[in-house]
């Protein structure tokens, strides 16, 4: 095999593992119980409106594309992971709203340069292994005046310093890939952009979730409904007192951020203008 087949063969089993991963437990529980309100905040940044044509990239199960279509906006939601899509696409048939939902790597995406009036993403693109090639893409797809937007989690916040907390455990990431809170960060994201983009506006701001009255309730959830940490979990399951330990970590990190039953998520919010 040539060196360029190679790369392409451990992408695609990058890939893979990133789809199995995201399909395992009950994403669509989190979206739904703990952030709904993050697709709502990020639709009304993007500005979008009646009749754009907007791209919802690592869409999951729509929390943000299900809002843009709510506006009236002509909405693809894309993902990698099918059976994210399939869930998103039973909650905007309930709602009866009309979508399109196509499967799609954020690396490398089926549709054509300037495509889309909007293109936005809800703490999805975060998760794709190499930052770069995913922004390269979100610019490529927009138009030209058009708005790219994103929410992503700041490395600072809880979700960030859960990521944190799950390395020690964790299989070593692929090479080349970059941990996902960096999208979080406002000067990682402008790098990443460069000069091709203009009327930046990022600001952080917070969810506040309060389902859990206790930090190991908190820690069952995500073990059982949040792929990244249930892999984690997977990764060492042969290991009594790894797991036991990851469960203490997790544990005190909920305790350090939770304050009467309740802890505030912070993320931040990214839009500019492509140029």
């Amino acid at each position: 095999m040539t060196e360029a087949s190679d790369a392409a063969a451990a992408d695609r089993a990058v890939k893979t593992k990133h789809r199995q991963m995201w399909a395992l437990g009950d994403y669509p529980a989190v979206a739904s119980r703990l952030i709904p309100e993050l697709g709502e905040v990020l639709t009304r940044a993007c500005g979008v409106t009646s009749g754009q044509r907007v791209l919802d990239v690592a869409a999951g199960s729509g929390n943000a594309a299900i809002p843009a279509a709510r506006a009236g906006a002509h909405v693809v939601a894309s993902d990698l992971t099918p059976e994210l899509l399939d869930v998103g696409r039973q909650l905007a048939r309930e709602q009866g709203l009309e979508l399109e939902w196509e499967e799609g790597d954020a690396e490398a995406l089926p549709y054509a340069d300037g495509d889309f009036d909007t293109v936005m993403s809800c703490v999805g693109v975060m998760f794709a292994p190499h930052h770069q090639a995913t922004a390269d893409e979100l610019v490529r797809v927009c138009r030209t005046g058009g708005r790219i937007g994103l929410a992503n989690w700041t490395p600072q916040g809880f979700i960030g310093q859960m990521f944190a907390a799950l390395k020690p455990f964790a299989p070593p990431p692929p090479p080349g890939s970059q941990p996902p809170p960096l999208w979080g960060d406002e000067a990682h994201v402008r790098e990443l952009f460069g000069d091709r983009i203009t009327e930046v506006e990022a600001r952080t701001r917070t969810v506040r979730v309060d389902r859990f009255e206790r930090p190991h309730e908190f820690r069952e959830f995500f073990k059982n409904c949040y792929g990244p940490t249930i892999a984690v979990y997977h990764h060492n399951a042969a290991d009594p007192a790894k797991t036991e330990s990851l469960d203490r970590e997790l544990d005190a990190l909920a305790e350090r951020f939770m304050n009467n039953g309740a802890m505030d998520w912070e993320y931040l919010v990214f839009t500019a203008r492509v140029i």
